[in-house]
């Protein structure tokens, strides 16, 4: 078993990426001592206003991630849609302690999909396609409903087309024609989603959060409960898997694998190499956040217990949320806001989220509910 390698504060930590992952990694770091330098193109990004040093520049610049791995004794990265070549030449001076692996897997559906796969582990039919032509030869062995994706890029619904019948072939052809290869994937019937969120050292140790239950609106998740409302063998079922995924794929770091469940069943849907919008509850229900647990794997320390201090609900604001959001703030007791210091609200843009801790899932949907009203 390898060793921790082991970066104290008050070294610095580079985070490529700005937005609010980043920014909550940083306070997560700050809070124990560490330095922070954030790469973002965008000035004063949200990260930048919690950082002690901002390189901005493009993602793919290696001028910019030179001067990133210069600065920092530990790089880690906020999104996965880092540049490959700049992730292995972090990786190479062995400040990457995630590696560059789980960003290739995480870019790409096709690879996403067959890692789980070659792990024995449940995933949708599935099959790749990369014209129209192939796409019409591949829907014949599909049955409605269906999903088509593109094999990069795309979140939060986007890239994907959801085909319900015969009438939809068309569509789905030109979808695969304009967008090159693409991912056709059987429509799993599914009760609920839920996110395993954990997190593992360089040495191979392991800590899970509570199994979280997710409900989404217009394909962006809206709310995130714990604990999830699952029987104890989906519960076992879903951590087996990750475990294996994370052993498989030698992760460090938080990661998260969103998950179907179909009655006692599990189907694995995808995953993200690092901290995630369904962890957000960690920062107030857990002793230790995702976030937190994150800086301590890439830092080499040991990782902390997990506890579930509260049943929790995590709900997003979105840019149409803000306004309300902010007038009835000031009586709003129960809920703990967290604003990202985005700058320009759009609807349907993540600006921030409010957790909700309570003693039981039943006391905070009551919490949740009169929040809903109040932003009437």
């Amino acid at each position: 078993m390898q060793k921790n390698n082991v970066i104290l504060p008050p070294k610095t930590i580079g985070i490529i990426g700005g937005g609010q992952l980043g920014r909550m990694m940083a306070i997560a770091a700050r809070y124990m001592g560490y330095k922070i330098a954030v790469l973002d193109p965008t000035p004063d990004c949200p990260t930048a206003q919690v950082a002690d040093e901002q390189i901005t520049t493009a993602y793919d610049d290696m001028d910019g991630i030179k001067k990133l791995a210069e600065i920092s004794d530990v790089i880690t990265y906020e999104f996965e849609n880092v540049d490959l070549d700049a992730a292995a030449y972090i990786e190479n001076l062995g400040k990457l302690p995630q590696g560059a692996f789980a960003l290739e897997v995480t870019q790409n559906r096709e690879k996403e999909k067959t890692v789980m796969q070659d792990a024995g582990l449940p995933v949708p039919y599935f099959n790749i396609v990369t014209n129209s032509k192939e796409c019409e030869q591949a829907l014949a062995n599909f049955t409605f409903p269906t999903v088509i994706k593109t094999c990069s890029g795309g979140y939060d619904g986007k890239g994907q087309l959801k085909l319900e019948m015969d009438d939809d072939i068309p569509a789905a052809c030109a979808f695969a024609e304009k967008n090159g290869t693409c991912i056709i994937e059987q429509w799993v019937p599914f009760d609920r989603e839920i996110s395993v969120v954990f997190t593992r050292t360089q040495s191979g140790e392991i800590e899970f959060f509570p199994i979280a239950e997710n409900d989404h609106k217009d394909h962006i998740l809206y709310q995130t409960t714990v604990p999830a409302n699952i029987s104890e063998a989906v519960q076992a079922k879903a951590l087996d898997a990750a475990k294996i995924l994370a052993e498989k794929m030698n992760i460090v770091g938080t990661f998260a694998i969103e998950m179907f469940v179909n009655g006692e069943n599990i189907f694995l849907n995808e995953m993200a190499p690092r901290p995630h919008n369904s962890g957000h509850y960690t920062i107030e229900a857990c002793n230790i956040s995702q976030f937190g647990q994150h800086i301590r794997a890439i830092s080499g320390l040991d990782l902390t217990p997990v506890s579930l201090l509260k049943s929790a609900a995590m709900v997003n604001i979105l840019g149409e949320d803000v306004e309300p959001t902010l007038t009835i703030m000031p009586e709003l007791t129960n809920g703990f806001v967290h604003l990202y210091g985005k700058d320009g609200v759009k609807p349907k843009r993540k600006m921030g989220h409010v957790t909700f801790i309570g003693s039981t899932v039943n006391e905070i949907s009551k919490m949740v509910t009169a929040y809903e009203e109040a932003k009437q």
